[in-house]
């Protein structure tokens, strides 16, 4: 760190990395509460609506077999840019959609472009920013998808109420995403100045595995050109040559980490399903999971500070137990008296267990990678965290059109704690809790930086 005058701070990239993320989270979040309720607007029964709702997700996965490729070739900021027109593109289908099946090819082309986003933000993390900040780093990522998430909620309501029809979301994520796009283009490219930094902290990595996260750096990461360089000469099977490398730690930890993503994403479809059956209403649905999302904001940086203070369990124990507690008890609570009052204070459960994980599937990512060129296993990390998700609303669909909402409730519940026993079985032996840890000196020593 001795030869570079300006060591790594959050403040040298906080408004290119972190501002274009919370526009896209904004906008995002204003649709994901209404897309089931438009889907049913337009004809589509509860299953059918769970199906369509869903395809944020299935886009997300299939967007992240080309998606390394992309980032690999156009770069983090061009990557962005490019996505984010292609969400105003799925906007547009989206709007002009007037039957339940064209809504749904303009939500997968959203996911399509979330998958793009969201894994530029993760590969210019994961490659600058240093060790000792990962997992505040990542989780403050996390917190910024969250301050999305609840601030598109919380808009959506209000213009919804304004003009009355929900389509009107759409327009909040077709205004962020210009937002974003016009962000990346005026704003220094985070790419160009974060090298110099990383540059800085390289070396110092060369010694051996994090203090922080007891696992060892990617090398590979030292060098940001060389995850681009190895991704570009392996676009068309990087992806399965890491999961066949790697699929012991992929099938045990990976099984897990795609249990946390199926309690996540179960819940973008199986709130606003809910709410729908019980009367809830438009723009009460929209805000009661705005709140929520307020919650999980306020978490993040309790997640990151828990990861790093007492270890990666500590972390998605409560999250996964949480999770799985609060949908197995929504399973009982859908005709009972006072059944909305009952939702909410669930809604509030599950953001609270939700917040408590923030950051925790990219921080284990992490943590896991090999030392040399980490790319192709953060991508196979990504696909399995990715698979839970796509696949948890297509079993909350499938088991409200064969059982009940309730049945799928409690369903997930099961998998949230099935997920838990997993992690708690496998995190201490691929994660250990205690190794090189950091001296009190050095974290106040990283305090002061950050702070500067």
């Amino acid at each position: 760190m001795t030869g570079d005058p300006k060591p790594f701070t959050f403040r040298s990239i906080a408004l290119p990395v972190f501002l274009p993320a919370l526009l896209f989270a904004t906008g995002e979040g204003a649709i994901l509460p209404i897309i089931p309720i438009t889907a049913h607007n337009l004809g589509a029964s509860l299953a059918l609506a769970g199906l369509v709702s869903s395809m944020v997700t299935v886009g997300t996965l299939t967007g992240d077999l080309p998606s390394g490729a992309v980032v690999s070739r156009l770069g983090e900021r061009r990557s962005m840019i490019v996505a984010a027109f292609v969400a105003l593109g799925g906007i547009a289908v989206c709007l002009l959609a007037a039957n339940p099946w064209v809504l749904l090819a303009g939500v997968f082309l959203v996911g399509l472009a979330t998958a793009v986003f969201a894994l530029a933000r993760h590969a210019f993390m994961t490659t600058h920013v240093p060790l000792r900040y990962r997992a505040r780093a990542l989780s403050t990522l996390g917190g910024v998808f969250r301050g999305g998430w609840f601030l598109g909620p919380l808009i959506a309501s209000a213009v919804i109420a304004a003009t009355g029809t929900p389509q009107s979301a759409f327009w909040i994520f077709a205004a962020a995403c210009a937002l974003a796009a016009t962000s990346l283009l005026v704003l220094p490219d985070p790419e160009r100045a974060a090298t110099g930094a990383a540059g800085a902290w390289a070396g110092s990595r060369a010694a051996g595995p994090g203090a922080a996260d007891g696992a060892a750096e990617p090398g590979a990461a030292a060098r940001p050109g060389a995850q681009r360089t190895t991704a570009a000469r392996e676009p068309g099977h990087g992806l399965f040559r890491a999961i066949r490398t790697h699929r012991t730690v992929l099938v045990r930890m990976g099984s897990g980490a795609a249990l946390v993503g199926a309690a996540r994403s179960a819940r973008i479809t199986l709130l606003p399903l809910w709410a729908l059956s019980i009367g809830l209403g438009e723009a009460n649905t929209a805000l009661v999971i705005g709140i929520a999302g307020g919650v999980e904001f306020a978490l993040f940086y309790t997640s990151g500070h828990i990861m790093d203070r007492w270890g990666r369990l500590w972390s998605v124990m409560p999250c996964m137990l949480g999770l799985g507690a609060g949908f197995l008890t929504l399973a009982f609570l859908h005709d009972v008296p006072g059944r909305a009052g009952w939702f909410v204070a669930v809604v509030l459960l599950l953001s609270v267990a939700n917040g408590l994980g923030s950051g925790i599937i990219m921080t284990l990512g992490a943590d896991l990678a090999p030392r040399t060129q980490p790319a192709s296993f953060l991508g196979a990390w990504r696909f399995a965290s990715d698979g839970g998700q796509a696949a948890a609303p297509l079993l909350v669909s499938g088991l409200t059109a064969v059982a009940s909402l309730a049945f799928a409730s409690g369903t997930i519940g099961v998998l949230a704690l099935l997920g838990a026993g997993i992690l708690a079985r496998y995190v201490p032996r691929y994660v250990p809790h205690r190794r090189r840890a950091p001296s009190r000196a050095s974290e106040l020593a990283d305090g002061a930086r950050e702070g500067a």
